[in-house]
């Protein structure tokens, strides 16, 4: 199996991470939140057991034979001091204060480094009490079962991370297989359909040289001439999908690359359309600066863009209306506008005309459109769209202007198309060096 391009493989590692880093989410966030729930009804009934066990021992317990860990103070009674008592104990603020108002005081209390739960009430038979609890058992637990819920959650985590890359795996090798068989189409038609359209090119080059000779009216030859470079376009499309399809894409866009005046490429593709505005009787004008504006990029992916643009605003245009193309140089960037008086679009519908198969209520189709987005993006341009209902259209293109050739290379390229044309003009054409040291006269030969 071919493997895809770097474009194709990069949407596939995206799609695999994603599902790896989503399902780990939501496995680490149920995870933390069972965790989370059992941590909070552990706590709240170890609470619930302390408050029991410190109400019961207060009430009913006595000093001197507490439960385990539990103290009970009856202060004026014969049981104090208590042995093992913790330092500190009996609280004498809580046993005035519930002398004074009767009523039950319970707190928790830091002593030692561990925690107390105390209660002081009166009994039944009006003694005051005191009851203390040490909760250092029930600490220790909540910080076991702390431990066990983060080392339950990491191995979860864990465990989620293999499983999704594993699903990830899985679930993204239909998609790798589908851009596969993408690439193998548009390699296998690309390649079926250029030597039919060769062969077609060709027979159109022989007609246009035989209607040359044969002296046929000048409307017959510029026909066959739009036809031999209507055919040269399409052959160029193909060659372009075949190297896409199997070469890397973005190493076929670098490899391409080359300064490109996108003031010729425009007036060649109003030339190109000459035909199409006489039939629909439209007028097409052209507004550029006299000297050239070079972008860097592909020629015949631009010269299909700007194409795309004057078709869809020809296509567009209701007979009798106007297309404008004006070319400018603004902050670095070449800006190429084509605004048409057809029937426009509403505002909110012009980022959806770069939509695929997008439908709009002025009836422009969208995929060419996106294409032509794709393109642009790829030359590090943008491409933006406005227009009113009933008002026209306004596409603006931007690309980035080509930087100058450095004097050197313009130097060079100079002295190679000197060497160049010296050598395609005849020897008499030229004159003669003169014979001199080293230069042996010849004219005698």
């Amino acid at each position: 199996m071919r493997k895809p391009g770097r474009a194709e493989d990069a949407v596939v590692r995206r799609a695999r991470w994603r599902i790896v880093w989503i399902t780990g989410a939501v496995v680490t966030l149920l995870i933390t939140v069972v965790g989370a729930v059992a941590y909070t009804v552990t706590t709240h009934a170890q609470d619930e057991q302390i408050r029991r066990e410190v109400r019961y021992v207060a009430t009913y317990g006595e000093p001197s034979r507490p439960p385990g860990c539990m103290w009970l103070f009856v202060p004026g009674g014969t049981t104090l001091p208590l042995p093992n008592a913790p330092a500190g104990f009996p609280l004498d603020a809580d046993l005035d204060r519930v002398r004074l108002t009767g009523e039950p005081v319970e707190r928790t209390v830091r002593r030692g480094g561990t925690s107390y739960r105390v209660r002081t009430q009166v009994r039944d038979d009006g003694d005051v009490v005191q009851a203390v609890l040490d909760m250092r058992f029930q600490l220790a637990d909540r910080e076991h079962l702390r431990f066990a819920l983060g080392v339950a959650e990491g191995l979860g985590l864990v465990a989620a991370l293999a499983a999704a890359l594993a699903l990830g795996c899985g679930a993204v090798a239909p998609l790798a297989e589908a851009l596969a068989r993408q690439r193998r189409f548009v390699a296998d038609a690309s390649h079926e359909l250029r030597t039919p359209v060769t062969r077609v090119h060709t027979r159109a080059q022989t007609l246009a040289r035989r209607a040359a000779a044969d002296g046929l009216p000048a409307a017959h030859r510029e026909g066959l001439g739009t036809l031999v470079t209507s055919l040269g376009r399409l052959g160029e499309v193909l060659d372009d999908l075949l190297s896409s399809a199997t070469l890397t894409a973005g190493q076929t866009w670098r490899a391409a690359r080359r300064r490109v005046d996108l003031v010729a490429l425009t007036r060649a593709a109003a030339d190109e359309e000459a035909d199409r505005v006489r039939e629909r009787g439209l007028t097409v004008r052209v507004d550029g600066p006299p000297h050239p504006l070079w972008v860097d990029g592909v020629a015949t992916a631009l010269r299909r863009a700007v194409g795309e643009l004057l078709a869809n605003a020809i296509a567009h245009t209701p007979p009798g209306g106007r297309v404008e193309l004006a070319l400018s140089r603004w902050d670095g960037t070449v800006e190429l506008t084509v605004t048409d008086t057809g029937a426009g679009f509403d505002t909110g519908e012009a980022e959806g005309l770069f939509r695929r198969f997008h439908r709009g209520g002025g009836g422009r189709y969208g995929l060419g459109l996106a294409l032509l987005r794709e393109v642009v993006t790829d030359h590090g341009g943008t491409v933006a769209a406005a227009g009113r209902p009933g008002d026209g259209a306004r596409f603006t293109l931007r690309l980035p202007q080509s930087a100058p050739s450095p004097p050197a290379v313009a130097d060079r390229t100079f002295r190679t198309a000197s060497r160049r044309w010296r050598a395609a003009v005849p020897l008499y054409g030229r004159p003669r060096p003169a014979a001199g040291p080293g230069r042996p006269d010849r004219s005698r030969r």
